[in-house]
């Protein structure tokens, strides 16, 4: 008992000595303020609370970042589907009036109905065909495409339907040029001559 009463005595007169300012202030050791490492703490405490609200706050923006991606990657993907439509839709439409016009010249020999049908009949297959294969990219989940990879097969898809369009627009122009050729090889020879 009488050493723990030594060790309690010599520790309060340590602390004495450390806290002591007169005595403190005596041997060059600093004096410490007790205000100032609390507002320390405090602002600690605060900047704490700062920090955790940013991340918050970029937990957030993270997440409308994301949903700005998927309705950007949405509309995206509706323009591409809407172009692929439109491309479509103009291939039926000339298909029809073009082979149409093409096949009712009297200048078409009987023998190439069949070549210049198939022509254009093989370009409206292959249309139907993207449509069918663009429709099970849309709805089928099965693929487990996500919206840049779907993205990515409607874009190359309207990239294909554009060219169907610019080889049906190709294709008429050959068949127009080989009618007025006939047709101005049928004037030169019922032309009277004048000798």
């Amino acid at each position: 008992m009488r050493k723990n009463n030594t060790k309690i005595l010599g520790l309060a007169l340590t602390l004495a000595l450390l806290l002591s300012p007169r005595i403190a202030g005596a041997q060059g050791m600093p004096v410490y303020d007790n205000t100032n490492f609390l507002s320390l703490g405090k602002q600690l405490i605060e900047s704490a609370k700062q920090t955790a609200e940013l991340l918050k706050m970029v937990d957030e923006l993270n997440a409308v970042r994301e949903k700005i991606e998927k309705v950007n990657n949405a509309v995206k993907q509706y323009q591409a589907v809407r172009d692929i439509t439109r491309n479509n839709e103009q291939l039926f439409q000339m298909v029809r009036d073009d082979l149409r016009e093409i096949l009712n010249s009297p200048y078409i020999h009987g023998d190439e109905v069949e070549t210049i049908s198939n022509a254009f009949n093989g370009i409206m297959e292959h249309s139907l065909g993207q449509l069918d294969f663009m429709g099970q990219v849309l709805s089928s989940d099965f693929l487990n495409m996500s919206d840049a990879e779907r993205l990515e097969i409607l874009e190359a898809q309207r990239a294909d339907s554009q060219a169907m369009v610019a080889d049906i627009q190709m294709k008429k122009r050959r068949y127009d040029r080989i009618i007025s050729f006939r047709k101005m090889q049928a004037l030169i020879k019922d032309r009277k001559p004048n000798y």
